[in-house]
């Protein structure tokens, strides 16, 4: 399993429940979530990726779980992986979901 089938089944059940439209694509080894073209939010083996605000960026960083998204070994700003303890709860990982359909707009496409 190169991802977390399960938290990527609760991704999934996280944005139906927003009623965001989506779309899904293997990348990064993992899956990723597009809405409107755009990478949100994804899963990379157990962690979730998140694509956020950077105006909020370290802020986030502060919260439970939370570190830079260092894929390549630099620092993506705005990008951040919430590992497992993060998103246990579902209210923890509604709110990462949010966080990723609240910039989504704001985002450019790749």
């Amino acid at each position: 399993m190169a991802y977390d089938e399960l938290l990527a089944d609760r991704v999934r059940q996280q944005l139906k429940d927003k009623n965001a439209s989506f779309e899904e694509r293997k990348m990064f080894g993992g899956l990723c979530f597009l809405v409107d073209d755009k990478m949100c939010v994804g899963v990379v083996k157990n962690d979730l990726m998140t694509r956020v605000d950077p105006d909020i960026y370290e802020q986030l960083l502060e919260e439970k779980g939370a570190r830079k998204m260092d894929f390549t070994h630099r620092p993506m700003k705005g990008f951040i992986f919430v590992e497992p303890e993060g998103v246990d709860l579902d209210d923890d990982l509604g709110k990462w979901v949010q966080y990723c359909l609240d910039f989504n707009p704001k985002a450019k496409s790749s």
